[in-house]
């Protein structure tokens, strides 16, 4: 009874992934790994762009991302800072701070001075609208005590922020040369007052919505928000005045919107200098020596070598071994004596006294190496004996190797 043979298994059956699949799955993984760095690198901008609440990077209502669009539109210097500054580069620059309700008297006075600083104070109450992402719904006011407000004592003492409800008309009038401009109606109207403050602009009946700080002469505050957010801006008469005031609160290096305040700031990251110039230069250069270094890895050039034996066969084995025993016990130049009697017994086979034995051997080859011109083998093996480094032993060694092949002939 005959059996059949059994159909052989390929190559490619045994194997669960193809070469293929597994060079694309370790692209999708360094793709998505690398996604996953650059995203970490900027999450907070990232994060900033979707926070609805009042603050230079919020497109909502109440934010103030129209006033820096209008701005650069405008040509103007516009910058965004997401961390605090060295004073010595405000010199020049006015910086635009947007506190929200729960910032302190201690965040506010530590804060580096600028060329001009203008505080806008928070109004509104404002909740995420679930319908429309990005956008919010109006709550209420903010109390006029909140902490934005408290946090002007620490510049004049007796600061005191009034909100008038209800809709109003705003004729602002200019304490500096300009014309007045009537706004349309908002929904209350919050004003600032102290004896610490002087009045910059300020409606028809007196109230003051933009002062400056009589101690302290780069400072001002604008109580009325819906005069420079995105809502506000949306009144042609509005932004007329933002942009009036922006202009005179502006240096030659422009204005700067301050985001820290409001928990939006950026630290200093390693991963983000590795991806911003200069040094993306060498990060690139890594990421390409790691790439030649796995497509060298994943290929093979020439023959598999085949692995040896862990003990060598052979008398070249052996002497290796015993060099290498001898090697780390550092006790080469011991055999210095060894190596001359080995190299005087070579000699007086060589020239015809292998008879001979002791001090007539000893005497003979001397007498042969005087015929020749040559050193006493004597001195020579007394010099070996007498060696205490492996410098000394390779320099005794090798003239007992020249002084050998003159006995024997070998060097003619």
């Amino acid at each position: 009874m005959s059996q059949s043979a059994a159909p052989e298994t390929s190559a490619e059956a045994r194997e669960p992934f193809s070469s293929s699949a597994v060079l694309a799955l370790v692209l999708v993984g360094i793709v998505a790994f690398a996604g996953f760095l650059v995203l970490g690198a900027y999450a907070p901008e990232l994060r900033g762009r979707g926070d609805v609440r009042a603050h230079a990077l919020s497109s909502s209502a109440v934010g103030y991302r129209g006033a820096t669009v209008m701005l650069r539109a405008m040509d103007e210097k516009t910058s965004i800072l997401r961390s605090p500054p060295d004073p010595s580069v405000l010199n020049g620059t006015a910086v635009v701070l947007t506190p929200g309700p729960d910032v302190t008297a201690k965040e506010l006075e530590a804060y580096p001075q600028a060329l001009r600083t203008l505080v806008v104070l928070p109004k509104w109450q404002a909740a995420l609208d679930p319908a429309r992402p990005g956008f919010v719904r109006k709550v209420g006011h903010l109390p006029p005590g909140n902490g934005a407000v408290r946090a002007l004592e620490a510049y004049e003492k007796g600061t005191q922020v009034t909100l008038t409800p209800g809709p109003q008309r705003l004729r602002l009038a200019v304490w500096q040369s300009a014309t007045p401009v009537q706004t349309r109606p908002l929904d209350g109207v919050q004003t600032i007052s102290g004896p610490g403050w002087s009045p910059v602009y300020a409606d028809e009946r007196g109230r003051a919505l933009v002062v400056k700080s009589i101690s302290r002469p780069d400072l001002y505050v604008l109580s009325e928000p819906d005069l420079l957010n995105n809502h506000g801006l949306t009144d042609p008469a509005a932004a007329a005045f933002g942009v009036q005031l922006l202009r005179q609160m502006a240096g030659e290096d422009g204005v700067a919107f301050d985001v820290t305040l409001n928990g939006l700031g950026r630290d200093r990251s390693l991963l983000r200098l590795m991806l911003e110039p200069p040094w993306v230069a060498a990060t690139l250069s890594i990421l390409a020596a790691a790439a030649l270094m796995g497509w060298l890895a994943l290929t093979r050039f020439g023959a598999a070598v085949r692995p040896g034996r862990a003990i060598a066969l052979g008398a070249t084995a052996l002497v290796d071994n015993s060099a290498g025993l001898i090697r780390m016990a550092k006790k080469e130049p011991a055999l210095g004596a060894a190596y001359a009697e080995s190299t005087l017994d070579a000699a007086l086979k060589a020239s015809g006294g292998a008879h001979l034995a002791g001090e007539h051997a000893d005497e003979w080859l001397a007498r042969a190496a005087a015929r020749r011109g040559l050193d006493d083998p004597r001195d020579l093996a007394a010099e070996a004996a007498r060696v205490k480094t492996n410098d000394e032993l390779i320099a005794v060694a090798a003239k007992l190797h020249r002084w050998r092949l003159e006995m024997t002939g070998e060097s003619s």
